[in-house]
């Protein structure tokens, strides 16, 4: 196992670099996240001690668990966890507290929740908004022509910090039929004012360039290509 996810590690940051060259763009930072859903605490702390620190759950539950085997800066200061599944708003007392980048949010409504939740234990929660780029019924997220009135509604909420938009592309054996989804996705992005200034809110320092979570093992390469900072990757670390 170990040797597995080194080797599957090593493999796709040498994708990463490459694909940085050759788009021009080898400055871009790309956080390599580590869906976790149905592995074991063992195999996180290997992917930890390979350097990669930044652990997605889809379920709360199942991350409670390993959040307190593994418990954020009392186990590693660069470790950070994020919600990637559909969060119901029965859940969002605990994922509050455990989560550093809750990415699904998907309506005003859980906005509110997780405004309200934050709020009582003195914490600014970052979140992303998630985006329904696909026609998919099964897909949750805002339809792509309200999203930059939604920011601009939950950016207003205290407590919360919007740090971007995520998307899940339908699955598919060829990576290319993603590639309009996560263009759509950056040109969202692109329409949007992400200065803190502009939103009547705390002054703020530090690099402000939205994160853009999409690509799945089968497409980030596709996803890097059109602008993703963030990728999501299960199988391509854990699997052969």
């Amino acid at each position: 196992m170990v040797e597995r996810i080194s080797r599957n590690i090593d493999r796709i940051r040498q994708v990463v670099s490459a694909l940085g060259a050759s788009t021009g763009e080898s400055r871009r930072e790309i956080t390599i996240l580590a869906v976790t859903k149905g592995r074991s605490v063992e195999q996180i702390r290997e992917v930890i001690a390979q350097g990669i620190a930044d652990i997605g759950e889809n379920r709360v539950q199942e991350a409670l668990v390993k959040y307190n085997a593994l418990p954020g800066p009392r186990y590693d200061r660069r470790l950070k966890w994020h919600m990637i599944g559909h969060l119901q708003t029965n859940k969002v007392r605990e994922a509050v507290r455990i989560f550093d980048l809750i990415q699904s949010v998907d309506s005003p409504r859980l906005a509110q929740a997780i405004s309200k939740e934050a709020g009582k234990i003195n914490k600014q929660q970052d979140i992303l908004l998630e985006v329904q780029t696909s026609p998919e019924k099964s897909k949750f997220g805002f339809k792509p022509q309200e999203i930059a009135e939604v920011f601009k509604e939950i950016s207003c909420l205290p407590h919360i910090e919007v740090k971007g938009l995520m998307t899940i592309a339908p699955f598919t054996d060829n990576p290319e039929s993603s590639r309009l989804y996560f263009k759509l996705l950056r040109e969202l992005s692109d329409n949007i004012d992400w200065r803190p200034e502009t939103r009547d809110r705390r002054p703020e320092t530090g690099d402000r360039r939205p994160i853009l979570s999409m690509g799945m093992s089968g497409d980030f390469a596709v996803a890097i290509e059109e602008g993703a900072n963030m990728i999501r990757l299960g199988r391509a670390i854990f699997e052969n």
